[in-house]
């Protein structure tokens, strides 16, 4: 780990209340909405008031902030609530405060609360720091900008929570992540009732509900599988070390196969005909290659048919590994989870010929001049299937 995120993760688990939310292109100043400061989302009004203000009233609080574990700032937590304003904001960071600007868009904000009126906060710029901060505490690109839940209780209702339990109990191991993306999909399908028909025309809302199920299933089945061993004595130090990092570990991988996962049953659903992990020049794998490789490697099939996707569920330092993933390919695309990516790389991304695939949800979250040439899941498989059309007779579909 590194020590900032080892700090962030420390600062986290000693608090009152934490928070976290990826730095916005507003909080920058890069779209035209901008207003001062962070925006903080009413379900987490508690970090700053201690409970939701009320509408009709202007509320301010002075606090210290202890940034990076390095320096502090004098800032303001303010709730506007007035005429038709009703937001909460944190503001006044001093003059030469770095962590506003357009480099750190994209970059994970962490607030915690120490004391009444002290706090410490950090930004994790990487993605390996950001992940692992993930899987510590349980959350995914998308679950943020809301409290941290520490206690890591799973909110399901009566009758996911009924399947989840009845399929836990049957399970004595950890599934491989195929299988438990699989298991999720089932459930969720199953209890309400998905159609093949629903998922070719609701990609975008679906791959979230998934990751969700995906989620509780897994940290069911971590509670009953390790629930004998954490409740008893470490004989060491390094033991208990060893324990950690296995289920650290484990839940990193977990996380970071099951956006491939599924998108291949999306992809499955709507009929495209796609490899996965194909390999292409000097044993580069990219995640998925529509057709198939039998195509890629085959020089009379168009190389304007082919199409490539890497999938990261955040690629703020990552997208750059997709570059030089098929050399045939000249656009390359990138499916991500992250909400929001600085202008500065998202234009050296469109110099290097990367498109974002991103969800529905997610592309105002971007600065809007970019926002065009993001495709969401369902753009992306529509312009698939329109090259499969044109030029399926050069192989079979399966």
């Amino acid at each position: 780990m590194s020590e900032i995120l080892n700090l962030s993760i420390q600062a986290v688990k000693t608090a009152k209340t934490s928070f976290c939310r990826f730095i916005t292109g507003n909080d920058a100043g890069t779209t035209g909405s901008h207003q001062a400061g962070y925006y903080i989302p009413k379900n987490a009004a508690k970090l700053l008031f201690g409970e939701e203000c009320k509408r009709g009233e202007n509320k301010e609080k002075w606090v210290k902030i202890k940034w990076q574990n390095d320096f502090e700032t004098s800032s303001r937590f303010i709730y506007y609530g007035k005429e038709t304003r009703n937001e909460y904001r944190i503001t006044r960071f001093g003059n030469n405060f770095e962590f506003i600007q357009d480099k750190y868009v994209g970059s994970l904000l962490i607030i915690t609360e120490q004391e009444d009126d002290y706090y410490q906060a950090y930004v994790l710029e990487s993605d390996e720091d950001i992940e692992t901060f993930f899987s510590y505490f349980n959350l995914s690109a998308e679950k943020t900008n809301q409290l941290i839940d520490t206690d890591q209780i799973q909110n399901t209702d009566d009758k996911l929570k009924a399947a989840i339990d009845s399929l836990v109990k049957d399970l004595h191991d950890f599934p491989q992540t195929k299988e438990m993306g699989l298991m999720a999909q089932n459930i969720y399908n199953s209890i309400n009732n998905i159609s093949e028909s629903y998922i070719q025309t609701n990609p975008d809302s679906i791959l979230f509900k998934w990751r969700d199920v995906e989620s509780s299933l897994f940290y069911a089945l971590e509670d009953k599988l390790y629930k004998n061993i954490y409740s008893k004595p470490f004989s060491n130090c390094n033991e208990l070390m060893g324990f950690a990092n296995s289920i650290l570990n484990r839940r990193k991988s977990r996380a970071g196969k099951s956006l491939e996962h599924h998108l291949s049953t999306i992809f499955t659903a709507n009929k495209l005909v796609f490899e996965e992990q194909a390999v292409t020049e000097n044993n580069k794998k990219p995640d998925f290659l529509f057709p198939n490789s039998d195509c890629y490697h085959n020089f009379a099939f168009s190389a304007n048919d082919l199409t490539v996707l890497g999938a990261k569920t955040t690629c703020k330092d990552r997208w750059r590994q997709i570059i030089s993933e098929a050399d045939r390919v000249n656009i390359k695309y990138l499916c991500t989870l992250q909400p929001a990516i600085s202008r500065a790389q998202l234009k050296e991304m469109a110099d290097s010929n990367v498109i974002l695939v991103v969800p529905q949800s997610l592309i105002s979250s971007y600065p809007i001049e970019y926002q065009d040439a993001i495709y969401n899941i369902s753009r992306f498989i529509s312009m698939v299937t329109e090259k499969q059309h044109k030029s399926a007779k050069y192989y079979i579909l399966k």
